[in-house]
């Protein structure tokens, strides 16, 4: 089963804390035994100075019992014995005998200074020194049972201490786990209610400056973004409902008239035929390129093109060329500058080409439409020219809107999306559309894109 991120969250702080405490209490430990062993060992140092100046092991006893200072505490179970250089036992202080290791013989034969070790006596545990003296050694042996009981005592309390801790951390790693995700909790509520509701003006409430208001500001931003595409789609799709229903219409009439006259007259005269078919054909090519240029507006945000730098007369002398194939009652001239910009080609070059064909429908037949590349101040600039009536001052402001038509292009073909597509493909690459008067009298229409620095 998979967890939950607060539980995620608790069980890393609990696994974090328990490290560490557990850390913190083996180090502490481990310091304190090796603390009480230095100890214990300095005690039997003194005690063996002691006694390798004694007479005999019972002497070393009372001179031991009287050196408050350096001899051993009041309670250590201590036992004393002399051995000579053969390795033999000639005296002991009283109790059981300690064992003779062979490495402390070798300590009573001169051939090791001090040696310390831990054996049994009378089934208690003793720590013993063996140091040489004037023929042979003496060990000192000291019951290690008090040291061994406080550090069976410290690691009990080391250990209930530490489980403590990592209870108190579980409690703490649970509450700010809660008190941290509780912003979480309500972007995630804000978000569902979104979802449901598909209310994308609610927002989400943002407080604070951190990451998660971050996010909260983020979220709000996307579905501003989302409500603003929303709306443009439904904007569209009236507009494009509207638009669509003329030719729609004009194409069921024209049809039905053919229909009627050739079910019930079947006298239609050939010239009314032709005009009807001329008709037909007519509105269906206008219906064609509306729905082209609406599937255009509508997808042109999503292109799947890569930007590239590429010089503008690259992608406008073809276009050009495609507006000379098929427009042949104007003249094209191009006049172009070095222009490098960061742009998607083919959507450019339909741009270009929708601003050409603007052109050449405004422009009577034998004149001439110039295409300039140019640079100003960081911009470079594609103007295309006519020398038809130009642009009327009340209609500038709206050319680039969907499906504005001015009144002096009501009965010119055209659906009047080129130039909203114009617009659309300008704002993609971070530039714009701008329309004026061109220097022959007619309509200048441009687009603007940022320089490649």
């Amino acid at each position: 089963m998979r967890l939950s991120l607060r539980s995620r969250l608790t069980a890393l702080a609990v696994g974090a804390v328990a490290v560490a405490v557990l850390g913190v209490a083996l180090t502490s430990w481990l310091l304190v035994r090796g603390k009480l062993n230095r100890d214990f060992d300095d005690r039997l140092q003194s005690a063996a100075r002691i006694a390798v100046v004694a007479a005999s092991p019972a002497d070393a006893i009372v001179l031991l019992r009287d050196d408050r200072t350096r001899g051993p505490r009041r309670g250590d179970d201590l036992v004393v014995q002399f051995v000579d250089r053969m390795g033999q036992v000639r005296g002991t202080s009283g109790g059981p005998l300690i064992p003779l290791s062979s490495r402390a013989v070798a300590v009573a034969a001169g051939m090791g200074a001090r040696l310390i070790e831990e054996v049994d006596l009378g089934g208690d545990r003793y720590r013993v020194l063996t140091v040489q003296r004037q023929g042979g050694a003496v060990q000192v042996a000291m019951d290690v049972e008090a040291v061994e009981d406080t550090l069976d005592e410290l690691q009990l309390w080391h250990g209930l201490v530490g489980l403590v801790g990592v209870a108190l951390a579980a409690i703490a790693g649970w509450l700010v786990a809660r008190t941290a995700l509780r912003p979480v909790d309500d972007l995630t509520a804000a978000a569902e209610r979104v979802a449901r509701t598909q209310d994308l003006s609610a927002g989400i409430a943002v407080r604070g400056t951190d990451e998660i208001a971050r996010l909260g500001g983020a979220i709000n931003a996307m579905l501003t973004a989302l409500a603003d595409s929303r709306d443009a789609q439904r904007r569209l799709a009236q507009d494009a409902g509207h638009e669509l229903r003329t030719p729609l219409t004009s194409l069921r009439n024209n049809i039905e008239l053919l229909i009627h006259a050739d079910t019930r007259t079947k006298d239609l005269p050939a010239d009314d035929r032709a005009r009807l078919l001329a008709d037909l054909r007519a509105q269906t090519e206008e219906l064609t390129t509306l729905i082209g240029e609406l599937v255009d507006l509508s997808t042109g945000d999503w292109s799947p093109e890569v930007e590239e730098p590429l010089d503008l007369a690259d992608v406008v002398g073809p276009a050009v060329e495609r507006a000379r194939a098929r427009t042949t009652h104007v003249r094209y001239v191009t006049e172009f500058e070095p222009a490098v910009v960061l742009a998607r080609p083919v959507s450019l070059e339909r741009a270009v080409l929708n601003l050409l064909d603007n052109a050449a429908k405004w422009s009577p037949a034998g004149s001439t439409v110039t295409t300039r590349v140019s640079t100003d101040r960081g911009w470079a600039r594609v103007d295309v020219d006519d020398e038809g009536p130009g642009i009327a001052e009340k209609d500038m402001p709206y050319v680039f809107e969907r499906f504005y038509r001015a009144a002096a292009a009501k009965s010119l073909p055209g659906s009047g999306l080129g130039l909203a597509i114009v617009a659309q493909v300008a704002a993609q690459h971070g530039g714009l559309g701008a329309v004026g008067s061109a220097p022959g009298g007619g309509a200048r229409v441009s687009i603007l894109l940022p320089l490649v620095s």
